[in-house]
């Protein structure tokens, strides 16, 4: 049980950081940053849900990650505490991500994780600890708008590692009180820092993949809990053309080229996968390009969209990808239309959709159905 003294905090005037620890580098060097610049800072770390149960099966909260969080937060002398959300991160993310895949999508899962539990779940436990700020590592900025009242979400100066794309889902509210320290630096810095206030995490790698899965294939993940999801079915052409029998949805992606088990005279690559009929759609090259997209889910840094008929922006399809002009017409309060100035190849449904302008993250939300 976490308590807080508020009379405490009254006087002693300092505004508290709660800091999401995770005993990587970037979170601890954010923490550092928080105690160095005067804040009263508290480190939480979630543990979340394991297959099995056990929490070394979930990348981000294994017994040496806490351990390693816990260390750097006592080096720090500051409390720390592990808070279970076991529970709701297996009923929204892990369901989230078998529900997307049983409908033929690709899920971003870390999209899901930051919307509901890093700035939900967490920024609510950390408003109730009386917080100022929930502070992580993420590589990100945030900017007073220079024309309006609000703040802008930007991306991190260390444009290799930036992670705007997964935080287009932050509004006004958030924004006023979460803090990316590390944003502004680039990771060779971030590392030098880590050895300037002697953390022993200063040379720990990234983690890379999903949790949950542990460095699994995520088509084993997927066999276990919906076991009907890897059935083989019927592999058609544009034309609805028979052409052979895929070995289950989960197996391919949009754009795949290779490993379809099919011959063809022309290169094929998968154009659509049809859950409703398990059936795995294919066509040439120029079926796969498109210069327009649905988008649903969308969220707006500033609350709305730049402009409530159109407006020009840059959109990335997928986290590494490139920023691709763009005009989007906005449809509704959370669906838009994206067409873009040049063809774009191999949109993936469930992926991110993601609006910026230059580098400033106007929102996004997911890619619909093709």
């Amino acid at each position: 049980m976490i308590t807080v003294n508020s009379e405490t905090k009254s006087k002693n005037k300092k505004k508290r950081a709660v800091v999401a620890m995770s005993g990587g580098v970037d979170s601890s060097v954010a923490a550092a940053l928080m105690v160095e610049q005067g804040y009263d800072v508290i480190g939480l770390m979630m543990r979340l849900w394991s297959e099995d149960g056990k929490e070394m099966d979930n990348r981000c909260c294994t017994p040496e990650q806490i351990d390693d969080a816990r260390h750097i937060a006592g080096s720090l002398g500051i409390p720390f505490y592990v808070v279970d959300v076991k529970s709701y991160f297996r009923d929204t993310i892990v369901d989230f991500y078998l529900e997307e895949h049983s409908k033929g999508r690709t899920p971003n899962p870390c999209i899901e994780c930051n919307r509901e539990i890093r700035f939900n779940w967490l920024y609510e436990k950390a408003m109730a600890l009386n917080a100022d700020y929930l502070v992580t590592g993420h590589y990100a900025q945030i900017k007073p708008s220079d024309e309006k009242n609000t703040l802008e979400l930007h991306t991190g100066i260390d444009t290799n590692k930036d992670q705007s794309y997964v935080l287009h889902m932050l509004d006004q509210e958030h924004l006023a009180h979460v803090l990316f320290p590390v944003g502004g630096i680039s990771k060779p810095e971030v590392r030098k820092l880590a050895e300037k206030f002697n953390l022993p995490v200063a040379g720990k790698g990234d983690s890379m993949d999903l949790c949950f899965l542990s460095g699994e294939d995520y088509r084993k993940f997927l066999q276990r809990h919906v076991p009907d999801i890897n059935q083989p079915g019927p592999i058609y052409n544009s034309a609805g053309t028979l052409l052979g029998e895929h070995t289950g949805l989960p197996n391919y992606t949009i754009g795949q080229r290779k490993g379809l088990g099919v011959t063809s005279p022309d290169p094929l690559f998968v154009l659509r996968k049809n859950a409703a009929d398990n059936a795995l759609i294919l066509g040439d090259r120029s079926d796969v390009v498109t210069h327009q997209l649905a988008v649903r889910k969308i969220s707006w840094v500033a609350g709305t969209p730049p402009h409530p008929e159109k407006f020009s922006a840059e959109v990335k399809i997928r986290y590494k990808a490139r920023p691709i002009p763009a005009t989007v017409y906005p449809q509704s309060a959370d669906t838009a239309l994206i067409e873009f100035n040049e063809p774009v190849f191999g949109a993936t449904p469930g992926q991110g959709a993601v609006f910026y302008n230059g580098t400033n993250c106007l929102g996004g939300g997911l890619i619909s159905d093709l």
